[in-house]
């Protein structure tokens, strides 16, 4: 996969933020509990932080308790690549946007609803737009 936006590294230091670059570049996890958009439910779409793409509708989101954003579903089919990641001494299932293969967080086959997953997401990754209106149909 080549992703659609590329910058080398000192680039993307300089558009953004650190803790922003530490998740979405290095694939740092922000503490549980801690991210600003872990309580937002107002209508909108999650678009990722590195380059706007658009990931999750609020419609997609629900509370897992894990201290992170959740949701059960991408906003459309190719927005998220999945890699497996070994590290931690344990398998599991990374989730990076595929327009500028930032870091969001991992996907885990225990949601609660029917697509039964729950992408779990650092605030730090992700940005809200409010009201904006995102669907498989728009």
């Amino acid at each position: 996969m080549t992703p659609e936006v590329e910058f080398d590294d000192a680039e993307w230091r300089r558009r953004l933020p650190a803790g922003r670059y530490e998740v979405l570049r290095r694939g740092g996890t922000e503490p549980a509990w801690s991210g600003e958009l872990l309580h937002v439910d107002g209508d909108g779409v999650f678009r990722c932080a590195g380059c706007g793409a658009e990931l999750f509708s609020s419609e997609a989101k629900f509370d897992s308790g894990s201290g992170w954003p959740s949701f059960d579903r991408a906003l459309r089919d190719g927005t998220i690549v999945e890699v497996t990641d070994r590290s931690l001494f344990m398998t599991r299932t990374e989730i990076r946007c595929a327009r500028c293969d930032g870091h969001l967080g991992h996907v885990f086959p225990d949601g609660p609803t029917d697509t039964g997953l729950r992408y779990c997401v650092n605030s730090l990754a992700l940005e809200f737009d409010a009201g904006e209106a995102g669907g498989p149909d728009d």
